[in-house]
């Protein structure tokens, strides 16, 4: 009854259960203190994101071409494009504030965003 994953022995007065009530306590509040740490902290971790590939020129084959968005809790974070052309590949970063940039967004940048905000 009172083992909850441990070999102890039951306790076998109300002295001894009390006591292991009030570890439980103890436990319980150690735990709570690192859940909100945690909540904290996720808050400013990528969460959301969002991938295309696309075919930005019809004289290469292939989806080679990509962008990815990656967002946290708030929305913010980047876009990577990454374009594959015949003289190699070309690749450029945005910052997203808010889930929109200061710098003006291809139509697959916004389509990423889209998909990272569809995540949450």
């Amino acid at each position: 009854m009172f083992n909850f994953g441990k070999k102890n022995k039951k306790p076998e007065n109300l002295k001894e259960v009390l006591a292991y009530i009030k570890g439980l306590e103890k436990k319980v509040g150690e735990l709570s203190e690192t859940v909100k740490k945690l909540e904290k902290d996720n808050k400013f971790c990528f969460q959301k994101i969002g991938i295309v590939r696309y075919n930005p020129f019809s004289e290469i084959g292939g989806n080679q071409s990509f962008t990815i968005a990656m967002l946290d809790n708030q929305n913010n974070g980047f876009v990577i494009s990454s374009l594959f052309i015949k003289e190699g590949n070309r690749v450029y970063a945005k910052a997203i504030k808010n889930g929109d940039s200061e710098h003006a967004l291809s139509i697959e940048e916004k389509k990423a965003i889209e998909e990272a905000l569809k995540e949450k």
